[in-house]
């Protein structure tokens, strides 16, 4: 069968198994994924791809997930989340803004905008908790934070290695990349408060209120150094070649160590009975959202083993397309099917580079028409996809409401703003 048949089927069977049948999404996963193993002709290998696929998400996100989860509910059951809540809210007085400028910040120096959303997504809880705002609108806005600085600003993986392999000096995209990435950040604000405002919240304010009567307030060293020590510790790594921090500044070190401090403080106010609940509890959470990332991750290695990734950017690249449109849908196709942007942007400059003197666009625009098609089109094979999920307590078409719908706003408007760029300057 034609691999993007085979593309297209698999997105129509995930979107009937896990939204009309409600199935639980890492068995639909699964099963899609063995059935497009076989579709592809390749049933002697599937299971070792599915494996191989999901293996390789776990051993990237499953400390970080599991680490981040205990991290979250502590502060949560304990204060802390509400305490930098309150601080947000009376610092920005735009506590959704604030949420939104948290994740533009810090996905770059954290060098993961998924590590940037489940450090801060504790916060959002708290702050739809006091405000009142839907799920989907807290969550939405501060991860659209973490994508816009993610995808466009060097020295961030999704850009790093295209610069290099473009010939671009890294000083000729920093700064554009932080102009564009601020105003597709904004952007995807903005599409958040207009588009994400539904979700009932009555019922979980009343349990919250419940579970939280008899909180302490805890201190300010209390709340934040789960968060702020893990974040020292990782960009100390970043920026500097002390030795020590190569462990210690390790994303799953880091967070351990903030699970360390977290713990600490709550035996300092609450019985060990009381937080060791409160771990395990996080751990079986954290169990739910790693398995439907392998689930994407499984999805993802079967989609590239049939090919169509490579098949949709050479029939994009030989269509009579505008110039900048060009790398633009290449890196659209690629990211569609497999679902990362890092690998989208591994592959996509080896289908765009022999075809630059024909395009003859600016190493530059090349650049960032490919990082704006990063944004397009995430979905179920993407492990963001799921941890945005299930770490917001969302629904699947509000998921593809906000995070999909929303990161095609944000990536058209990125490629649009790459146009006014070119017409600009060059």
């Amino acid at each position: 069968m034609e691999p993007i048949i085979i593309f297209l089927f698999s997105l129509l069977l995930i979107l009937i198994l896990t939204a009309k049948l409600r199935l639980h999404p890492f068995i639909s996963l699964i099963i899609t994924s063995a059935i497009i193993g076989i579709l592809a002709g390749e049933a002697s290998t599937t299971i070792e791809t599915i494996t191989s696929g999901m293996g390789k998400v776990f051993s990237h996100f499953a400390i970080i997930i599991a680490a981040g989860s205990i991290i979250g509910l502590i502060l949560h059951r304990t204060g802390g989340a509400k305490l930098i809540a309150s601080d947000i809210i009376m610092i920005s007085k735009k506590p959704l803004f604030g949420l939104n400028i948290l994740g533009f910040i810090f996905a770059v120096p954290l060098m993961c905008c998924i590590l940037a959303y489940v450090i801060f997504i504790p916060v959002a809880r708290e702050i739809r908790i006091r405000e009142g705002f839907p799920n989907v609108l807290t969550a939405s806005v501060l991860v659209f934070g973490t994508l816009a600085s993610y995808n466009l600003i060097y020295p961030s993986p999704v850009v790093y290695s295209a610069v290099y392999d473009l010939g671009i000096n890294a000083s000729d995209v920093m700064i554009p990349g932080i102009i564009i990435s601020f105003i597709v950040s904004i952007t995807g604000y903005f599409y958040a408060t207009k588009f994400c405002k539904t979700g009932d919240i009555s019922n979980f304010i009343v349990d919250t209120e419940t579970e939280n009567k008899n909180m302490n307030t805890p201190s300010r060293m209390a709340a934040y150094s789960p968060i702020a020590i893990p974040v020292a510790l990782i960009l100390t790594d970043v920026f500097t070649n002390i030795a020590i921090f190569d462990i210690l500044g390790e994303p799953d070190m880091a967070l351990l160590i903030g699970v360390v401090m977290a713990i600490f403080f709550a035996y300092r106010q609450y019985s060990f009975d009381s937080v060791r609940e409160w771990v395990e509890k996080a751990i079986k959470r954290s169990g739910v959202v790693i398995l439907d990332m392998c689930g994407g991750g499984a999805l993802g290695a079967t989609l590239a083993m049939t090919g169509v990734g490579q098949e949709m950017g050479t029939f994009l690249s030989g269509l009579p397309l505008p110039a900048i449109l060009v790398p633009f849908l290449i890196a659209v196709a690629i990211q569609s099917v497999q679902g990362s942007r890092v690998v989208t942007m591994l592959v996509a400059p080896s289908i765009v580079i022999p075809l630059v003197p024909v395009l003859g666009l600016p190493p530059v625009i090349v650049l960032f028409s490919m990082a704006s098609g990063t944004f397009l089109i995430s979905h179920f094979n993407d492990p963001f996809f799921w941890i945005y999920k299930d770490l917001a307590e969302l629904e699947t078409s509000e998921v593809l409401r906000s995070y999909t719908l929303g990161g095609a706003v944000m990536g058209i408007s990125s490629l649009m703003l790459t146009g006014v760029a070119y017409m600009l300057f060059y």
